[in-house]
């Protein structure tokens, strides 16, 4: 029994993706002019594998290759975690640079309830956060700059498909 090949066998990984990515959007456009409901996961995994790719194609690449003309049928079913911006507002988090606990300076002693600062075991992370979270990994990979942490946020939010019309901003 022979292995059967994948399609697009000659092609270099990025023109397969490329071709993926169209058909995704292809069999979207048809499913939704037939008035039929897609598994997107399932579309893009099996889309995928029959390219011999080793993983689906992101949503942001998705996303980002949709036609003009196409992005008001499609936008809204591919837009990632449609509940962050429902109420038409963008929440954007963003952190300030870690600074010593001021408990440290009056007793010398650390506060073992509240993990995170510069004199931690979470090294660069701010005040009673462990620098995993996914607003303290954004503002360490900013440097802290809240410019650079807004800027990026607003970026990834508006390449998931969501309106940054309007933003709040929470300072951490």
């Amino acid at each position: 029994m022979t292995k059967k090949k994948p399609l697009g066998a000659g092609l270099s990984r990025d023109e397969r993706m490329l071709i993926v990515v169209s058909e995704i959007i292809q069999e979207l456009l048809k499913a939704h002019h037939e008035g039929k409901d897609v598994n997107l996961n399932r579309l893009k995994t099996r889309l995928a594998s029959n390219y011999g790719l080793p993983s689906a194609p992101r949503l942001v690449d998705i996303i980002a290759a949709v036609p003009h003309e196409a992005k008001p049928i499609l936008l809204p079913k591919l837009k990632a975690k449609p509940i962050r911006t429902a109420s038409g507002i963008a929440v954007v988090a963003v952190m300030c640079k870690p600074h010593r606990c001021p408990h440290i300076n009056m007793t010398g002693n650390i506060c073992v309830y509240c993990p995170g600062g510069p004199d931690s075991d979470f090294e660069y992370s701010t005040q009673s956060y462990t620098g995993y979270e996914p607003t303290s990994m954004r503002a360490i990979r900013a440097r802290y700059d809240p410019f650079l942490q807004t800027r990026h946020r607003v970026e990834q939010l508006k390449q998931l498909g969501h309106s940054v019309d309007k933003v709040e901003f929470i300072v951490m």
